[in-house]
């Protein structure tokens, strides 16, 4: 990989909400990057960049902002998300964005027969969806399917995670045209010069975009200040974690100490021959 030289930051970063949308709001990148990681029959030949906004049926309906959205020329929906930050409940979060997109097809009157196009949710993340399965793949495609044969029983909603910490690959094992996407998303800030294996004309474009030096002014304070508002979210992560980590060593200590005395009452106990009730009860305690 080559790295930037004297740490000077050459190429932008994609995670920003800036270095995204940037990005991935140019038509022929983005339609690019859906046809590698959507894996649909038919590709995508033209799309629709549409209303980031959603506010709900009714007014008490919680409004939902999606990064970016566009649907094809066949009524395909497709949402794409860039997230940085590990947060609670985020699989329940991409499953109620992918809902809104369902419910916007619904039509008044009687003549409605449910019909709905697909939906797509594609969600780019820094961090593991699941930490605990250590064999899963960077990429993961998520349908409804019937327990216990693996066959779909609803394939209009498709929700797709693309990990970045799973992914890898070095620059010579590249292979694929998703492995190049992925590669290019998670290292582009880090490097001085596009890759030998990225070159092409779709990341010939990518990292023409990418190059801070060619943006304007106003593009460059707008780029530093996404940089300067995710590293503040960083910050405030980091700070939550401390505090958890502080507070799980203090209830740890506690419950040695505790332990420790049950110990000593229950030696003290054997020693002056009493059957150790006292030490059970103190024992008890410390695990509830």
């Amino acid at each position: 990989m080559a790295k930037k030289v004297d740490n000077q930051d050459i190429y932008i970063d994609p995670l920003s909400d800036f270095g995204f949308k940037r990005l991935f709001g140019d038509k022929e990148l983005m339609i690019s990057f859906l046809n590698c990681v959507l894996n649909i029959e038919d590709t995508i030949e033209d799309l629709h960049y549409g209303n980031t906004v959603r506010t709900g049926i009714s007014k008490d309906d919680r409004a939902v902002i999606f990064d970016l959205y566009c649907t094809t020329k066949k009524g395909e929906r497709i949402i794409v998300e860039m997230q940085t930050m590990s947060h609670d409940n985020y699989k329940e979060r991409t499953v109620y964005y992918a809902s809104r997109l369902i419910q916007d097809q619904a039509k008044r009157g009687k003549d409605w027969d449910f019909a709905l196009q697909p939906v797509y949710s594609v969600n780019i993340t820094n961090f593991n969806i699941d930490e605990e399965l250590t064999d899963k793949s960077y990429l993961s495609h998520i349908q409804f399917m019937y327990k216990g044969i693996n066959k779909p029983y609803y394939n209009k909603l498709t929700i797709i995670y693309l990990e970045l910490p799973r992914f890898t690959k070095k620059e010579s094992e590249l292979k694929t045209n998703v492995e190049q996407w992925v590669y290019a998303l998670k290292y582009l800030p880090k490097l001085a010069k596009m890759p030998t294996a990225l070159r092409n004309e779709i990341f010939g474009k990518l990292f023409e975009l990418a190059q801070i030096a060619k943006m304007t002014k106003k593009e460059q304070n707008a780029y530093y200040k996404s940089l300067h508002d995710m590293g503040i979210v960083k910050n405030e992560i980091a700070k939550r974690d401390r505090t958890i980590f502080a507070q799980g060593n203090t209830i740890t200590a506690q419950g040695n100490t505790i332990t420790a005395q049950a110990q000593r009452i229950a030696e003290l106990e054997r020693q002056l021959g009493i059957n150790g009730t006292s030490a059970k009860k103190v024992s008890l305690k410390s695990r509830l």
